[in-house]
């Protein structure tokens, strides 16, 4: 019996309403079917196995959008659960790629739907569906076929499915002629009209037979009318009309039929084609006599041609050279012009005056012979001009000019400055005198050198290497007046100081402890040497440095400008913005070989300018150095302080003058140190009590924190302290190694001192608190050991009974032990006997000795309870264990917890 499906239409309705109320207005349901899901896995070899099979329902729905107004088809997969059906899965049918049938499915029923989502996750088998019977199957891939090509505008592809089976069903159960696609502008009034799923299985039914053709053979190519002949025959067919055999015979006797009446066609126009041969052969006789005349034609056309050709190039030639003549005219007239000597010009520079009101003419003039050179050069003019006669013979007539201008200015500006310092030298009252202080001051040397400035940019223009002359005579004429100027001052510093300290009151100072302050109540304490130092350096290096800077601008040097230099706690140093700099055009380097070429140009005219200088820096350093030894350490901070600010290319010699005042400083006190040193080794070295060297030690670093100043001397304090602590934790241990009977005690007295006296600084500072750890750590060793030898005074027997047991348990089982000679019960008693009886006396006489040998109490204290009274209880224990291991019948009387009830009471803190 065929499938009608109007028999099932009450129960579709019914599912399909079902989910309409579970998806709601929005989407339309079409159909649903009841299916079967098969999950399955990548097996070996590739595969498919089955694992599971559940219960499922699939149902196409379209959604249309208001929008885009557009339909949106969907397949949506619906599970049954305990609250009732929910949707699973949700796949759009644009991503359909694939419908593939089971091939190992008899009934046909089964099928796998491919969907294109690797974008999205990750590759895995697709599920397989079955379905109740093959008209099910029809009807719903029927209907995603067709919604594929009318809606997404493509079909998926479909293998392992009879699809001529297909077509047959689609047009057996259709109800009319089927109807076009609908477009993609009227989804929306179909879907307002309730899609009917009977419709969407017979649209395009002729269209999907078409295209499966198509895909089967893309290479046969059919007309519409073919096409359509062939359906009518393909559908007799298949209908059963006729039989195979006679439907093959039919066709046979229409070929033969076709045939004949070509042939018949054939010879009615034979007639016909003669008649047209005869006026073809007509027409190619016309043709070759009119390609002869034309060949004629065509080569007296290319004679015109190159004839036309000939006087067009002529004519042009000749035109290319009259333009060529005027311009060379209008050219030679202007270079002619254009290099013209000025008379004026010629006077100024060959005889013309350098007085201060003549300066803007040499200027003038200076800059026209720069112009005029460069305008004889490439790319100003062009390479062909410069091999002529006449632009040869200008220029050395303007290397003249300029080779007699340079020679008398550099003439004229060194005797200028060298009168200029003259002057400056012969007057007194320019240095300091007895009872007077006097920083220098070049300002007016510097306003009268400003004045040729600008010329001297024009002739560092003219000539690069012509300032070489004038820059070494200006260095030496003014080296002389900045040496003079920083030896009178510090011969007057050094006069004028008050010296408070002597070089053999240094060591007393220390010893004393008075009238030290911690480095809280006077941070910036320095003595008066290190007054006197800090005075030279404050008023001389941002003078050199200002110097150096000037001396860098006004001889045109190409490096980066100099940023000036300003104390902030010297405001009298600060100069007239206007005399730092000259006021002439920066040069600045185009390449970093010809910064690196000026760079060392400028260090060596420096080395000239400066040269002999650092001497008075270093006899100021010595001279502090021998009336306070331990003032190099605020010296050596106030060096760092400038010499941090001053990196710049001119500020190379003050740079370099303050490293070395860094090096003879840091020399100056590792002098010191050394000699602290030895004086602590020989003062201690038969000594006993506290030694001298631990409050001179503790003195000297109060005094150290005091006046340090930066952060880089740092690194030489700690290693002085390293130096000095070290030497005084050596003499303790020589000390403590030749007296043996009362080394423990002279440890304890000086390491606790040590601790007392650096605590406070060795909380702020990390080197100390390294020492003071040191210290700490031998303090309690030698603790340990005079509590040991405490213990072995008075209970000694007791003790080394216990370590003979146990030296002997390392090869004798415990039980064994009471049978041999010597560790028997009745010497266990009378070990205890001797040495327990009256312990508490004992230890109040033990306490006693302590307390006479410790004069600190806090020593003594904590000696007795951290050291004393923990180690006894530890052996304590000890003998207590072996009691019960060895001798389990012995009671120990007192018991170890009794002992500790008893060390608890006595003396307790």
């Amino acid at each position: 019996m065929a499938f009608d499906p109007r028999m099932e239409e009450s129960w579709d309705e019914e599912l399909r309403g079902t989910l309409q109320n579970m998806l709601g207005p929005s989407e339309q349901v079409v159909m649903a079917f009841f299916v079967e899901k098969s999950t399955s896995s990548w097996g070996i070899g590739g595969r498919r196995t089955d694992l599971t099979s559940k219960q499922r329902i699939l149902a196409l729905t379209v959604k249309t959008s208001k929008l885009k107004k557009n339909m949106k088809v969907r397949l949506q997969v619906a599970a049954d659960s305990a609250t009732g059906l929910k949707i699973e899965k949700v796949h759009n049918l644009s991503h359909l790629s694939k419908i593939e049938g089971i091939l190992d499915d008899k009934s046909g029923r089964s099928f796998i739907l491919n969907f294109d989502l690797l974008q999205k996750q990750t590759v895995r088998p697709s599920p397989q569906w079955t379905m109740r019977s093959l008209d099910d199957r029809n009807r719903l891939l029927t209907s995603i076929f067709k919604f594929c090509k009318n809606y997404h505008g493509r079909a998926p592809k479909i293998t392992g499915i009879d699809v001529v089976e297909m077509q047959l069903w689609a047009q057996k159960y259709s109800k009319g002629t089927p109807a076009e696609a609908p477009s993609k502008a009227d989804a929306k009034s179909q879907v307002a009209s309730v899609v009917n799923e009977e419709e969407l299985v017979d649209d395009e039914y002729a269209e999907a037979e078409t295209e499966e053709t198509a895909r089967v053979d893309d290479n046969e190519i059919v007309s519409k009318d073919e096409e359509e002949d062939m359906d009518a025959l393909l559908g007799m067919y298949v209908m059963g009309i006729d039989e195979a055999d006679v439907f093959s015979e039919r066709l046979k006797k229409e070929l033969t039929a076709l045939d004949t009446a070509n042939v018949h066609a054939i010879l009615e126009n034979a007639p016909l084609v003669d008649e047209v041969t005869e006026q073809l052969d007509t027409a190619m006789g016309n043709i070759e006599d009119m390609e002869e005349w034309l060949g004629t034609i065509n080569v007296k056309l290319r004679y015109m041609r190159e004839d036309i050709a000939s006087i067009e190039s002529r004519n042009n030639s000749l035109e290319t050279q009259a333009r060529n003549s005027t311009s060379l005219l209008n050219e030679l007239h202007h270079i002619s012009d254009r290099f013209r000597v000025p008379p004026e010009y010629v006077a100024t520079l060959t005889a013309g005056t350098f007085e201060e009101a003549k300066v803007a003419q040499n200027v003038e003039a200076c800059k026209w012979l720069a112009s005029a050179l460069h305008d004889l050069e490439p790319p100003f003019l062009e390479p062909g001009y410069i091999s002529m006669r006449a632009i040869r013979e200008k220029r050395s007539e303007l290397e003249n000019l300029k080779g007699v201008f340079l020679k008398r200015a550099t003439s004229f500006l060194r005797d200028y400055f060298s009168t200029v310092v003259e002057s400056m030298l012969n007057d007194k009252a320019s240095f300091s005198q007895k009872g007077q202080l006097r920083r220098p001051d070049h300002a007016d040397l510097r306003f009268k050198c400003r004045t040729y400035a600008r010329m001297i940019q024009h002739m560092k223009a003219l000539d690069k290497n012509s300032l070489q002359p004038l820059r070494k005579s200006f260095c030496l004429s003014l080296n002389l007046l900045l040496r003079r100027e920083a030896r009178e001052f510090a011969k007057e510093l050094q006069s004028s100081t008050v010296v408070k300290q002597t070089v053999t009151a240094s060591l007393d100072r220390l010893d004393s402890g008075k009238n030290l302050q911690s480095p809280k109540e006077s941070p910036g304490a320095n003595s008066t040497v290190s007054e006197a130092y800090a005075s030279m350096l404050r008023t001389f290096i941002p003078y050199l440095v200002d110097e150096s800077s000037f001396f860098a601008s006004f001889m045109c040097f190409e490096v980066q400008p100099l940023t000036p230099q300003v104390e902030p706690d010297d405001d009298a140093d600060n100069i007239e913005e206007g005399t730092r700099a000259v006021n002439v055009d920066d040069i600045v380097p185009d390449t970093p070989n010809h910064q690196a070429i000026e760079s060392q140009a400028l260090k060596e005219a420096l080395q000239e300018l400066l040269d002999g200088i650092q001497e008075d820096f270093y006899s100021v350093a010595d001279w502090a150095h021998r009336l306070d030894p331990w003032s190099c350490m605020s010296m050596q901070g106030i060096t760092e302080k400038y010499l941090s600010r001053n990196k710049a290319d001119a500020a190379w010699f003050v740079h370099r003058l303050l490293d070395d005042l860094q090096v003879r400083i840091s020399s100056h006190f590792n002098q010191v140190v050394v000699e602290t040193s030895k004086q602590f080794e020989r003062a201690d070295r038969s000594q006993t009590g506290v030694l001298f060297s631990i409050v001179k030690f503790a003195n000297l670093t109060t005094l150290i924190e005091s006046q340090i100043v930066g952060q880089n001397s740092r690194e030489n304090i700690d290693s002085a302290y390293e130096k000095l602590a070290g030497t005084i934790f050596a003499v303790i241990e020589n000390i403590a190694r030749n007296d043996p009977k009362n080394a423990e005690i002279f440890a304890l007295d000086n390491y606790a001192a040590f601790q007392d006296r650096m605590y406070e600084l060795a909380a702020v500072t990390p080197s100390l608190e390294k020492f003071y750890n040191e210290a700490a750590d031998a303090y309690a060793q030698a603790g340990l050991q005079y509590a040991q030898t405490m213990i072995n005074y008075q209970f000694e027997r007791l003790f080394l009974f216990v370590q003979k047991v146990e030296n002997l348990l390392l090869s004798v089982e415990p039980e064994k032990v009471s049978s041999y000679p010597g560790y028997t019960k009745t010497d266990l008693r009378k070990t205890l006997r001797a040495s327990l009886s009256g312990v508490e006396k004992s230890l109040q006489t033990t306490y006693k000795r302590m307390q006479k040998s410790i004069q600190r109490p806090d020593v003594l204290s904590t000696l007795w309870n951290q050291y004393f009274k923990v180690t006894f209880l530890d052996k304590y224990k000890a003998l207590e264990e072996i009691l019960l291991k060895c001798y389990k019948e012995e009671t120990l009387s007192p018991s170890a917890a009794d002992m500790k009830t008893i060390l608890d009471k006595m003396y307790s803190t």
